[in-house]
C-alpha cells in the first residue's frame, strides 16, 4: 500500500480516488473547490488538503485528473504545486487528457528533482471511472510505469505503456480520432433509419451483432434514438480534446480531414446549446438540419 495523492475530483477523479482508498492506499485528495474534497472524505477513507503541495507531502504517487494543460501546470508547478513537496523517487501519474508537449515539459522539470512522470490519459468515460473499468494509455520510462501500474490497476480494466513520456497522450488522440468519426457515422445511420421509417432501436441491435458493431452503437443507440443526452462525456470536453488532435496533427503534418469535419459538427452542437450534452448528440444536429 502506498501513500497516494489525488489532485482533481471531478466526475472522473472522485471515483478513481475512491477506488484507491477502497484498495487500502493512504489517500489524500485536493480539489480546487474545497467542498468537493470535503464531500469525498465523508464518503471515503482519506484526508483532504488545502493545496496540491500540502496534499502531496511525503507521497509515493501523485495521481492527477484536471481539465487542460494550464490546469495541469497549476497543480504541479509553483510554490503551492505538488512538485514543491515531493521527494526523489516519487512518481506523478497524470490522467488528464492534455498535450504531449506539456507532458514532456513537466516530466523534464520533475526529473530535476528525481521525480518520475507517467502521462496516462484514460478512456471509458464517467461510467468507466465509477465502475473501475478504465482503459489507460501510458507514456513514461519502463521503470516508472512498472511502479505505477499496480496503483492504476485499482480503477483500470487495462493499462499499457506505448513509449516514453508523451506517448500516452498521443495514443489518447488516436482514441478520440476514432470516436469522432464513429459517432458521426452512427448518427448518420440511425438518422437514416428513422427517416426510412424503420425501428431504429431494432436496427441498431441487429447491426451491433455484425461487422457494424461497436461500443458506441451498443451503449448509445437507445439514448440517441430517444434524444437523451444529459450524461456522459460532454461535447465541450470533446472539442478540447479535438483541439489537441488538430494541433498535434498540424505539427506532424498529418491529414485528419474527417476529424476536422466532425470537430465543426460539434461546434454546431455547441451553438445549439448542447455543450454539456454527451458526444453522441451529433444526431441532434442532423435532426435539426432535417427539421425533425
Amino acid at each position: 500500500m502506498a501513500k497516494t495523492t489525488f489532485l482533481g475530483l471531478g466526475v472522473m477523479g472522485a471515483p478513481m480516488a475512491g477506488y484507491l482508498a477502497k484498495a487500502g492506499h493512504n489517500v489524500t485528495v485536493y480539489n480546487r473547490t474545497t467542498s468537493k474534497a470535503e464531500a469525498w472524505t465523508k464518503a471515503n477513507t482519506g484526508a483532504f488538503a488545502a493545496t496540491p503541495r500540502e496534499a502531496s507531502a511525503g507521497a509515493d504517487f501523485v495521481m492527477i485528473c484536471v481539465g487542460n494543460d494550464d490546469d495541469l501546470r497549476s497543480v504541479v508547478l509553483g510554490d503551492d504545486g505538488a512538485l514543491a513537496s515531493l521527494s526523489a523517487g516519487a512518481i506523478i501519474v497524470d490522467h488528464t487528457t492534455a498535450s504531449a508537449d506539456v507532458a514532456r515539459e513537466l516530466a523534464a522539470i520533475a526529473a530535476e528533482k528525481g521525480v518520475g512522470f507517467v502521462d496516462a490519459p484514460v478512456s471509458g468515460g464517467q461510467a468507466g471511472a465509477e465502475n473501475g473499468q478504465l482503459a489507460i494509455m501510458c507514456g513514461g520510462s519502463e521503470t516508472d510505469y512498472a511502479k505505477a501500474q499496480p496503483v492504476m490497476d485499482c480503477y483500470a480494466k487495462a493499462t499499457e505503456r506505448f513509449g516514453d513520456v508523451g506517448a500516452g497522450q498521443l495514443t489518447k488522440m488516436v482514441n478520440q480520432i476514432c470516436i469522432a468519426g464513429l459517432v458521426q457515422a452512427l448518427s448518420e445511420g440511425l438518422h437514416f433509419a428513422e427517416k426510412a421509417g424503420l425501428d431504429a432501436k431494432a436496427v441498431a441491435k441487429l447491426v451491433a451483432q455484425g461487422a457494424g458493431g461497436s461500443w458506441q452503437l451498443a451503449n448509445r443507440h437507445e439514448t440517441m434514438v430517444d434524444g437523451a443526452f444529459e450524461f456522459g462525456f460532454a461535447v465541450d470536453w470533446m472539442r478540447k480534446d479535438m483541439g489537441l488532435v488538430m494541433d498535434q496533427a498540424k505539427s506532424m503534418k498529418v491529414s485528419v480531414p474527417v476529424t476536422a469535419m466532425v470537430d465543426q459538427f460539434y461546434a454546431d452542437v455547441q451553438a445549439m446549446g448542447g455543450g454539456r450534452w454527451d458526444t453522441s448528440s451529433l444526431i441532434q444536429r442532423l435532426r435539426r438540419l432535417q427539421g425533425t
